[in-house]
């Protein structure tokens, strides 16, 4: 990494990952994408190496179908690589894809490793609250708030016992993250 921080991650991958965020909400389109999307901009625009994972509830095709990384992947293999100008993209065969598999595939190389979704999972999180689409901060509403909430971006100020981070102002979320997880104390 870095600056030789410690690193963050799942029990069982704590050593394996760079520091991990996931970026969470109670309802879609709250802008967690869009959140994302600028957060990379800005920590490689401050030179930080990013990876990102994307949960998905359904499937999804990660090849043309018909072009011949595809037509290896049907044909059984269990690791195509398709290189091409400026990108390298792996293919693996997996029955059931864990978040560690995907947590070590995005962090190779990596400072931080940006996750949307998984709000299951034990990494420290950032809820997006956006008016209008969320009804109350979701980590919150349980009897047993979630102890892995860091903060809200949010895009109206909000009563929670976490920092409340500006959501239309990807800069200083990215600075909170920067501070938290990047710069060695």
């Amino acid at each position: 990494m870095k600056d030789g921080s410690s690193r963050q991650g799942p029990e069982g991958v704590a050593n394996k990952v760079p520091n991990v965020v996931a970026f969470i909400a109670g309802r879609s389109g709250t802008g967690k994408t869009t959140l994302m999307e600028a957060l990379v901009t800005v920590l490689k625009g401050n030179g930080y190496r990013v990876g990102t994972v994307k949960h998905s509830g359904h499937e999804a095709a990660m090849d043309r179908e018909g072009s011949d990384s595809w037509r290896f992947t049907q044909a059984g293999a269990d690791i195509t690589v398709l290189a091409a100008k400026g990108q390298l993209a792996v293919l693996r065969n997996i029955d059931q894809p864990s978040l560690e598999d995907a947590l070590l595939e995005a962090s190779s190389g990596t400072d931080i490793v940006l996750v949307e979704g998984f709000k299951e999972m034990n990494v420290p999180k950032i809820e997006v609250y956006r008016s209008g689409h969320s009804e109350d901060v979701h980590s919150r509403q349980d009897k047993d708030p979630d102890p892995y909430l860091i903060a809200v971006a949010s895009d109206t100020p909000l009563d929670v016992d976490v920092p409340v981070l500006d959501l239309n102002d990807p800069d200083n979320v990215c600075e909170f993250i920067i501070e938290r997880f990047l710069i060695k104390r």
